[in-house]
């Protein structure tokens, strides 16, 4: 069976080097963000309900680069994240598939395979660096405060691309009430910005198909400018 993703799209160009260490405390211990390891047959063990509670506020570091393509940007971490280390973590979260339908990788990944994501010119942050159950126990003033360092940290990093999963979160931290999905008219420190859909399986009006989608136009936008 084919690895290449739907419409013949490759992904990023490959780039050389390792992601830049994140920032905070490791989410799997100090020094360890590979999460825990495989059981038999490639499974990995599920957190248990006391591991899933310890990692409430818990920072989960970036998976960061100069000069990425795209620096994608969730809410905050879920605590199934904040309790592997592993971005968009928690089953039923469709970020990686979307990423996979979208281009942006050969294949779909799974979360523990994230370090290799800055080879394809991809990373991800968060608007807000502590873990949290749900993004809406959140407040404004978090939102805020996030997107503002988001603006440093693209200042410092230069991705060429800015994508923000919940638009939501970004109307309340950019404080753009009427923004909607795909390209927005402003720039953060000189990199162009894009909304997308949350990935959360909570959001029921997006399909796989239709988020899939919606990541294809950033990539298609990503490679064109």
């Amino acid at each position: 069976m084919s690895t290449e993703p739907p419409g013949g799209r490759r992904p990023g160009r490959s780039r050389p080097g390792s992601p830049a260490p994140g920032h905070g405390r490791p989410a799997s211990g100090p020094g360890d963000r590979r999460g825990p390891a495989p059981g038999p047959a490639g499974r990995y063990p599920r957190p248990t309900r006391d591991e899933l509670a310890a990692a409430a506020d818990r920072i989960l570091p970036d998976l960061i680069a100069p000069g990425l393509d795209v620096l994608f940007v969730g809410i905050n971490p879920g605590l199934w994240s904040a309790a592997t280390g592993w971005h968009f973590a928690r089953p039923g979260n469709r970020f990686w598939p979307a990423l996979y339908r979208g281009g942006f990788t050969p294949r779909l990944m799974h979360p523990s395979e994230q370090d290799e994501l800055p080879g394809y010119g991809i990373g991800i942050t968060n608007m807000v660096a502590r873990a949290s159950a749900r993004a809406d126990e959140l407040t404004p003033a978090e939102l805020v405060a996030g997107a503002e360092a988001l603006r440093l940290k693209v200042a410092r990093y230069r991705p060429r691309w800015v994508a923000v999963v919940g638009v939501t979160a970004y109307r309340i931290g950019f404080g753009r009430p009427k923004a909607t999905f795909g390209a927005q008219p402003e720039r953060l420190a000189g990199a162009r910005l894009w909304v997308l859909p949350n990935p959360s399986g909570l959001n029921a009006h997006f399909t796989p198909e239709s988020l899939g989608a919606a990541f294809a136009e950033l990539r298609q936008a990503s490679t064109e400018l």
